[in-house]
């Protein structure tokens, strides 16, 4: 947590709250790749081994890759770790630079709004078929994409209010 004795009790069980999803994020995102790796462990094992190749495992691993990329995209925007381009951000003056940090942190609140609608929609859509091979549900597929944009919105909107009370922390924001 952020320089937690300053902070208000409010901000700093928000802050709690969000550390908190972030880090089951990494571990269930770390659990997810070394599942996905012990699996195609045993793909490869199963095709030149036993020569029987178990056709399970791709659609499994897709599962596991969607899970990795969207909760693991969540952690990079709440770590501030998330692919951007600072370089004009860093070549305006605080006062403009305070403004593109604004737009960007609504931008990427309103891209999580919408993974998290149409997600959501995708996924009770999908949710009646079954994944072949699997036969687990098609919505699935596109639960990660739902949660993550959930994530994201959340993740977004705390660096929103850190910033409107002025304790935003992140060093490529507001210098």
């Amino acid at each position: 947590m952020r320089d937690a004795p300053t902070l208000p009790p409010a901000l700093r069980r928000m802050d709690a709250t969000l550390d908190g999803l972030a880090f089951v994020c990494r571990v269930l995102t770390g659990v997810a790749l070394v599942i996905l790796t012990v699996i195609f462990g045993w793909l490869v094992f199963g095709r030149y081994v036993l020569n029987a190749t178990p056709t399970w495992v791709e659609q499994v691993a897709l599962l596991l890759v969607m899970l990795i990329a969207f909760l693991g995209a969540a952690v990079g925007v709440h770590e501030n770790t998330h692919l951007s381009v600072s370089v004009l951000r860093t070549a305006v003056p605080p006062h403009v630079r305070k403004v593109f940090v604004i737009i960007t942190d609504l931008t990427m609140a309103g891209f999580g709004g919408l993974m998290l609608w149409y997600g959501a929609q995708l996924t009770l859509f999908k949710w009646g078929s079954l994944i072949p091979l699997i036969q687990l549900p098609e919505g699935l597929r596109s639960l990660p994409l739902t949660i993550g944009g959930a994530l994201i919105l959340l993740f977004s909107l705390g660096h929103l209010i850190r910033l409107a009370l002025g304790v935003d922390a992140r060093t490529d924001s507001i210098e």
